[in-house]
């Protein structure tokens, strides 16, 4: 008989909501595809620069209008990563005035870590 889990959600909860058991347990090809969409969204180079550059950026939070020069990109380029990044619950947006100011989601790259651990 197995014995009921009382660990907390928190501390029972190591990966993503898709697998919160990480890869120590066999994974449903649905939440294999849900997986594969998160991992893709930092398959990238440009978004892993994004995720370090806002990450490092005064206040953790950075403007498209100082994404673009450090990336060599165009501003539609880095929006549409930065959309992607967003989709994904990686990096948080809210507008001011004109401008969206983007800020990491560090709970969900802490959740994205542990699941390779």
């Amino acid at each position: 008989m197995a014995e009921p889990n009382t660990a907390s959600p928190t501390t029972a909860r190591a990966g993503p909501a898709c697998c919160p058991d990480g890869l120590g347990v066999p994974l449903t090809r649905e939440t294999a595809e849900n997986l594969a969409r998160l991992l893709k969204a930092v398959a990238d180079p440009a978004r892993l620069q994004l995720l370090a550059l806002i990450k490092s950026s005064d206040g953790g939070e950075a403007c498209v209008c100082d994404l673009t020069e450090p990336l060599g990109l165009s501003q539609p380029t880095v929006s549409h990563h930065l959309k992607v990044l967003n989709d994904a619950g990686l990096i948080t947006r809210k507008r001011r005035g004109i401008w969206v100011w983007y800020a990491i989601a560090q709970a969900r790259l802490d959740e994205l870590g542990a699941l390779l651990r």
